[in-house]
């Protein structure tokens, strides 16, 4: 379901894109081509900043947001997801955030007030509040990482972990392929 916000913003998705009928996107959010948005998914950008402003929530080309994920922002902070980006099920993604290209978040983990780099991955259930991941890291599962966070302990993405990223962006590009096909369908 696309809907305005009470500022007036409607969403703007681009034609090639799948968005699940399920889904809800409210206000100033810009999807762009061949994006995959799941089942159940909230996309909402409709809190104003101290001026009655606020940035628009992007996703980026060829990128997933799975079943569950929840994306918003505080006081209208802007949130982009990179392109070839995969956001797992029931992850929340809540701004002021960054998430660069071809980055993985996990299952269940939350992101807040925080920059993730190209090519990161953020396992199952972990969490990131507060602090700039810098590109190519990866986060075990449950792990904390916050501001005072030694990130000299954090180890890089191994091969196995960014060909692992790449073959799920690779599955729900298919997928939106699939889906739009059968769109007319329904």
């Amino acid at each position: 379901m696309l809907r305005r916000n009470p500022s007036g913003h409607r969403p703007q998705v681009h034609e090639s894109a799948y968005v699940d009928h399920t889904a809800i996107l409210c206000g100033k959010v810009i999807v762009h081509e061949n994006v995959f948005i799941g089942p159940y998914a909230v996309i909402r950008a409709d809190e104003v900043d101290e001026h009655g402003e606020m940035e628009p929530i992007v996703i980026g080309a060829h990128s997933n947001i799975q079943d569950g994920v929840v994306i918003h922002s505080k006081s209208g902070a802007a949130v982009t997801i990179g392109e070839r980006t995969s956001i797992a099920h029931r992850a929340i993604v809540h701004g002021p955030c960054q998430v660069g290209d071809g980055a993985f978040i996990g299952f269940n983990s939350v992101l807040f007030n925080c920059s993730i780099g190209a090519g990161c991955v953020v396992r199952h259930n972990a969490v990131v509040d507060g602090c700039d991941l810098p590109p190519g890291f990866y986060v075990p599962s449950t792990e904390r990482i916050g501001p005072k966070t030694d990130l000299s302990t954090i180890p890089r993405v191994s091969v196995a972990a960014s060909e692992f990223s790449e073959d799920v962006a690779r599955t729900n590009n298919e997928l939106v392929l699939g889906y739009k096909k059968l769109q007319n369908e329904f």
